[in-house]
Order: C-alpha cells, then structure tokens, then sequence
C-alpha cells in the first residue's frame, strides 16, 4: 500500500530493482550509504494454453530474461526478418525466453510452435518487463466496475 508521499511509477522501479548490504543505510540503494543495489534480470511467466513438444508433453512455466541492444538489434540482419518484418517477435523471443517448461533449448522453431495466444501473451510480457520494468496489469472486474491489478508472471486467476 502506497504511503504518503510515494512517488508514482516507485512500485513499477521496486519491482524491477532491489537492495542488498549490510550496515547503516542497508537495502536503500542510495549511493554511498552502504546499499548496493541489484537488478531482477529474470521473470517467470505461465503460458494460457502451453507449448507441447515433439513427445506430446505440454509446458506452460518459464523464464524470461530482460533483453540486451544485441537481443534487438541481431534480428533485423535476420533474412527471415527482412522478408517478412513480423518474424522479428518469433525471433526475439526466441533470443530472451531462456526455457518453457523443461525445454531449454528455445530459438524461434520452438517460438513458432507455440499456439497464437501463447505467442500474444509472450509478446506482451516481453513489452511489460522491458518496456515498462514489471509485470503487472490494471484491470476492471467487469461485474463490479471495480479496478485492480494482476501480476502476468504466473499463477493462475483467482489465486494470490
């Protein structure tokens, strides 16, 4: 719950980064006061539907790591890409996702096999988490008007 005189968009910057050290000043991150701050460089996610592989067994957990200016910029010298500019999304998830499931070897045939509303919500994520820093969504109820937020790194509706 936000205090008094809390920053907007602080939640979205501590869902992001955290502090560790020990000493006076400890877990602020403020220079010089003995914190050292730390990245979340990994999040998590659960695909709606899940990606089944060649032996029929479906994976729905995995990991995504934040992208780097290489993870962007390899793809556009991609012949794939340059033929058709909306396989950049296959090919840079293919980049940032490190494993769905127990698959660990993703590239962009595993990306291509994933079903349309897997590759969507992977899309989105991979906006949220480096666009924007966290993981979260504001939604209505459409019963009682009521706005909320969810967090799309997994779990599944209604659990906490």
């Amino acid at each position: 719950m936000p205090g008094a005189g809390s920053v907007p968009g602080a939640d979205a910057e501590r869902a992001a980064y955290g502090t560790a050290g020990a000493g006076a000043g400890a877990g602020t991150g403020v220079p010089g006061s003995g914190g050292r701050e730390t990245m979340r460089t990994e999040f998590t996610f659960e695909l709606p539907r899940g990606y089944v592989d060649e032996s029929g067994h479906v994976h729905r957990t995995g990991v995504m790591r934040l992208a780097t200016a290489r993870d962007e910029l390899v793809p556009l010298r991609d012949d794939r890409v340059r033929e058709n500019p909306a396989y950049l999304s296959v090919v840079l998830l293919g980049r940032v996702v490190e494993r769905i499931g127990t698959v660990t070897d993703i590239h962009a045939g595993v990306i291509e096999d994933l079903f349309a509303s897997d590759l969507a919500f992977l899309q989105d994520f991979y906006r949220r988490i480096n666009a924007e820093g966290h993981t979260r969504a504001q939604v209505t109820c459409p019963s009682c008007a009521t706005g909320f937020a969810v967090d799309l790194a997994g779990g599944r509706l209604g659990e906490s």
